[in-house]
């Protein structure tokens, strides 16, 4: 089986840039719209989903990483693939979720709110930060650039394997709430 490389050129590492930074401020600012728009009942499963979606891609992270660690470049290269393309997906069904719904606010009491609110904050600052490394390890797994996806994967992996964690804890503290 074949395997993909793109062709190495400076013109994407603008564009990794520049979606690093669009990327986040149109989710705020999509998230930020005030007037929710109707998309239908199917969209209150979207949650669950998303927790579904962090979850597999927690273990794609995990999967990918056991493969290099067993020089099995193929197999690292498919699941870390899969992760990003779930990221992807994440993202999708997140937006359509938070344009359509209202947030729901987090019901618990006691030490347990503020590790809750701790794990989503940091949950998001992190979410945030980490699209330029996952862009940027892509980009170089698949031109081939190995040192420089190294050091980008350095910061990458533990940060986008913590997102994809959190998003799952987060999930199923504030999951009882949903109506």
């Amino acid at each position: 089986m074949a395997t993909l490389t793109i062709e190495r050129k400076p013109k994407y590492e603008r564009i990794i840039n520049i979606l690093a930074i669009v990327i986040p401020v149109v989710v705020a600012l999509l998230l930020g719209i005030r007037q929710k728009v109707d998309l239908g009942a199917w969209t209150k499963v979207l949650p669950h989903l998303i927790g579904v979606i962090n979850t597999l891609t927690s273990m794609l992270l995990i999967v990918g990483f056991y493969f290099i660690k067993q020089k099995n470049i193929a197999a690292h290269r498919q699941a870390m693939t899969g992760a990003f393309v779930l990221g992807a997906v994440f993202l999708v069904c997140y937006v359509l979720y938070h344009i359509s719904n209202e947030a729901t606010p987090f019901g618990g009491t006691g030490f347990v709110r503020p590790v809750y609110y701790f794990l989503l904050i940091s949950h998001i600052v992190l979410s945030i930060g980490v699209v330029w490394f996952v862009l940027r390890a892509v980009y170089f797994g698949y031109t081939n650039q190995i040192a420089e996806h190294r050091k980008a994967v350095k910061w990458a992996m533990p940060i986008w394997l913590y997102v994809s964690v959190t998003g799952v804890i987060v999930y199923l503290m504030i999951s009882p709430y949903y109506v």
